[in-house]
């Protein structure tokens, strides 16, 4: 007997915030949201910017953009994953929330970082 191998198209998230992202939906683009204790956003298409690199994927959303008092920008670490027979498997990752200031006057650091520890799970749905 063969075993198949799946690649992932859905992430779920809980832990210091609950993120959802899908690599393609219903009508064939990346859908993302966010959810906290103060924000419910909701992101697709376009707004989902992901980057490979050595870590692993990088998909990062604009939480907050202004353009004199800066950015808020989450990026979620999205390790490799392959799914054996398409069973949805769990994982542990991070998102970080990068803050910027902008143009208006600012002492200290250029940015500030607050990273989400998070509980991952894997899986493959047919959209």
């Amino acid at each position: 007997m063969v075993k198949q191998f799946t690649q992932p198209d859905l992430f779920t998230f809980d832990g210091d915030a609950q993120i959802s992202y899908s690599t393609t939906s219903i009508n064939g683009q990346p859908q993302f949201t966010y959810q906290s204790s103060d924000s419910n956003l909701t992101f697709s298409g376009g707004d989902i910017r992901t980057q490979d690199s050595e870590l692993g994927t990088l998909v990062s959303v604009s939480l907050v953009r202004t353009i004199d008092a800066g950015d808020t920008v989450l990026t979620l670490l999205l390790p490799g994953n392959t799914l054996l027979e398409g069973k949805a498997q769990t994982f542990k990752t991070l998102a970080i929330i990068t803050k910027t200031f902008g143009i208006l006057p600012h002492q200290g650091a250029e940015r500030t970082y607050e990273v989400l520890n998070l509980h991952g799970t894997a899986a493959f749905v047919e959209f």
